[in-house]
């Protein structure tokens, strides 16, 4: 259905020569941001029904006074229910800390929440197929918890800014929601504006990333570079993402054209997670919160941990 709108669109209407850099690019892009758009409200949506009562402090309070292990399966399956990025998972972390979990459950959810969610996965599926949706998935929880654990052998604590820890619990009640049907539906239409308002600019701008790349740029290019084979293609995709900011939605139309030019599986999801969890803007939303010491531990225990998971993905498929 998307790709026959794009044909009719692009081909059709505007009379663009499939065979042209411009044409096929155009295709890409009409097709992806008529798919992608319509998938995020939709599942934005059903998930804003079920998700009426969810708020940060009923998530921090589930996670609460739990065994380490358990609170840390808890904190990576939240983070990947959940659609928070960072600047809604920030506060979230202050919250982690002030009810006293270890700082290590909080970074598996810091780790998991912008890698990881219903939104991404549904589309993932949708466009890159339901085995390559899994690998990503299973990968990201995978970092999460591990990433936090290796997190907590270095006690960072120590490294949390003063002022998070001055932070009193409880001084500002959270708003009721309402429990009826018109007032879920008011609250699941209101997630709908909220996150599709936050994120759309991102995502056209993957979209249009991935259309380029599509487009234009030669399938030699990525083959010397990115598809070569060679050890550190995977590193260089991680770098890659760092000066980019998106989320797991947003890239997923770059990993589908680079997928489509031959770059291989666990390359393109090193650079998928890089750009979700470890993207510079993103590093110093966290810096508000930690000092320089853990912000570079956490980027480093990232950075090695997307690197692994690369390599290893590379040499199974």
């Amino acid at each position: 259905m998307f790709e026959s709108l794009a044909n009719l669109v692009v081909y059709r209407g505007l009379a663009f020569d499939p065979e042209s850099h411009f044409g096929a690019a155009l295709h890409f892009f009409v097709m992806d941001v008529t798919k992608i758009f319509v998938m995020l409200i939709l599942i934005i949506y059903i998930m804003g029904l079920c998700r009426a009562f969810l708020s940060p402090e009923r998530v921090r309070e589930y996670v609460r006074n739990r065994p380490d292990w358990q609170a840390r399966g808890m904190a990576v399956t939240l983070g990947a229910v959940t659609p928070f990025c960072y600047c809604s998972s920030v506060p979230l972390f202050i919250g982690f800390v002030e009810a006293g979990i270890p700082l290590g459950v909080t970074f598996s959810f810091l780790i998991a929440s912008p890698m990881i969610n219903e939104v991404a996965a549904v589309i993932l599926v949708g466009i890159l197929g339901w085995k390559l949706a899994l690998l990503y998935i299973l990968a990201g929880l995978i970092v999460a918890w591990f990433g936090g654990i290796v997190m907590q052998r270095f006690k960072p604590e120590r490294w949390v800014e003063e002022y998070v820890w001055k932070i009193q619990m409880g001084q500002v009640a959270a708003p009721e929601q309402d429990g009826s049907l018109k007032g879920r539906h008011c609250y699941a239409a209101s997630e709908v504006k909220e996150i599709v308002g936050r994120i759309w600019k991102w995502v056209v701008v993957g979209i249009g990333i991935g259309a380029l790349f599509h487009g234009f740029v030669p399938e030699s290019w990525v083959s010397e570079h990115l598809a070569s084979g060679r050890w550190y293609d995977v590193p260089t995709a991680v770098l890659v993402g760092i000066p980019l900011y998106s989320n797991a939605t947003g890239i997923i139309p770059v990993a589908e054209a680079m997928l489509t030019k031959g770059v291989a599986i666990g390359t393109t999801l090193a650079l998928m997670m890089s750009v979700a969890a470890l993207s510079l803007p993103e590093m110093l939303i966290l810096r508000k919160v930690i000092k320089w010491q853990a912000l570079a531990l956490f980027a480093s225990v990232l950075g090695i941990a997307f690197i692994l998971v690369g390599w290893v993905f590379n040499l199974i498929t």
